[in-house]
């Protein structure tokens, strides 16, 4: 759906019942990258998201000297790691609109004896990254500023990472956190980073730690409360195949869409294990009266009978990415919703509070911004044109109130590349093959019968 300016979302004519499949996590992509970059020897990554933000991963990767073999077709790339070395000492990389890109290289490049340039969008140069930059300086970093002070674009002038005690806020994303942890062991001694305020997002610092562990770098993490992290010096990663799960995040709207509809999906290779903290979304829509199975070859969710479900009172911090879909939902609900402790999502690819009340506005719902989150009262959407705001999620998550008001249209549906190319067209396939109402799908899914 290559430049396509407007995307008419198809409206279901009853309930929708199909399998479907989405590509590789971002989130797992771009750590599994930094990861095998900085391992002793050569990793094959498979099931890797190909989109925008894990391209720019990878150009900028390139761009730095390491090799790594591409192979679309297959989903797979093979990363020949430099055991902490960058090879070139100097460069000039752009991260494009990618928060972990820019957030993961950053830290990456602490580790050299050299000097980048790092590029960014318009978009990305407007994103906090201060909280990172900070520690960064105190570990023997030197940033000079292009534009704006403590934003891209800038110059990184670096003479290896020191080790050593450290303090950092990481309430606004947990990135900035990742990305310390993450290049950590490479420092000349131990690294102790202790959290000011709020951690956001829990559940990614937990993937971060588990990946790590499965590369054979272990970080210490003395309080329950995850507040004190110690990544002891001199570790280092290891090469190995590694397979990435399908994306958690990208999945909920094709969950949402059995739950509008009162329909029925199989989540291929997707498990309830997963190491993505969205995949918690599930028990919300458990909350909206879904029934929810994992089987041989995935997760099966049957939503609420007639799409019929109330609305509820939810802290999404550990799932900000989720505030969208939620929100999608709400205005069918039959009483309101409350979303707490997102405020973080001021500072994503759009400022999404904003941008959730905006086009709710739009679309004739009411909602308002809370202390910590927003609430949305129930209402009948209106057909409009729904702002994106170049924000991925903000396209996919109000396409799915179209499968039940018509005349609903996404501007720029391309900004979905960030994470999901061709997002569109599987949605729109997965409507008309749903809406069919084929007995042999619907036959199949009850019965566990997987491939069709």
């Amino acid at each position: 759906m290559s430049d396509v300016e407007i995307f008419n979302v198809p409206v279901s004519k009853g309930p929708l019942h199909f399998i479907a499949s989405v590509p590789g996590s971002k989130s797992i992509t771009n750590r599994a990258l930094l990861i095998a970059a900085l391992a002793q020897g050569r990793s094959i990554l498979k099931n890797v998201l190909f989109s925008d933000d894990s391209w720019h991963f990878m150009d900028s990767l390139k761009k730095l000297g390491f090799q790594i073999q591409i192979c679309e077709n297959d989903n797979t790339v093979t990363v020949d790691g430099q055991s902490g070395k960058i090879p070139f000492p100097e460069g000039e990389i752009n991260v494009g609109s990618a928060g972990t890109a820019a957030r993961f290289l950053t830290a990456l490049l602490a580790l050299s004896t050299g000097r980048y340039v790092v590029q960014a969008s318009t978009q990305m140069m407007a994103r906090p990254m201060k909280p990172l930059l900070d520690p960064l300086t105190n570990l023997g970093v030197q940033f000079e500023f292009l534009q704006k002070q403590d934003y891209l674009p800038y110059i990184e002038q670096c003479k290896g990472l020191r080790g050593g005690s450290i303090r950092m806020d990481a309430s606004q994303s947990s990135q900035f956190l990742s990305a310390l942890l993450l290049v950590g062991c490479y420092g000349t001694g131990d690294l102790e980073i202790t959290l000011e305020g709020a951690l956001a997002a829990r559940p990614y610092i937990e993937m971060t730690i588990r990946m790590m562990h499965d590369f054979g770098v272990q970080v210490q993490v003395p309080q329950e409360n995850f507040q004190r992290f110690i990544v002891p010096y001199a570790q280092r990663y290891q090469g190995m195949d590694y397979t990435i799960e399908p994306d958690a995040s990208n999945a909920s709207y094709f969950w949402a869409m059995a739950v509008l509809t009162g329909g029925s999906v199989l989540l291929k290779g997707i498990r309830m294990n997963s190491l993505q903290g969205d995949i918690g979304f599930l028990n919300v829509l458990r909350r909206l009266g879904s029934q929810i199975e994992e089987r041989e070859n995935g997760i099966w969710l049957e939503g609420p009978k007639s799409g019929t479900f109330p609305g509820i009172d939810i802290d999404l911090g550990g799932m900000p990415d989720q505030t969208m879909t939620l929100a999608a939902l709400a205005p069918f609900a039959t009483s309101p919703t409350h979303i707490r402790n997102v405020s973080l999502i001021k500072y994503h690819e759009s400022n999404r509070i904003a941008a959730i009340i905006n086009e709710l506005a739009r679309l004739g719902i009411a909602s308002e911004e809370t202390s910590t989150g927003i609430l949305i009262y129930p209402g009948t959407p209106k057909p409009a044109a729904v702002e994106t705001y170049q924000d991925h999620r903000m396209a996919m998550a109000f396409s799915l109130i179209g499968l039940r008001v018509p005349g609903i249209q996404i501007k720029n549906p391309d900004c979905t590349a960030k994470t999901f190319k061709g997002f569109f067209q599987c949605f729109q396939e997965t409507v008309e093959t749903g809406n069919q109402n084929d007995n042999t799908i619907k036959h199949n899914l009850k019965g566990r019968i997987y491939e069709l």
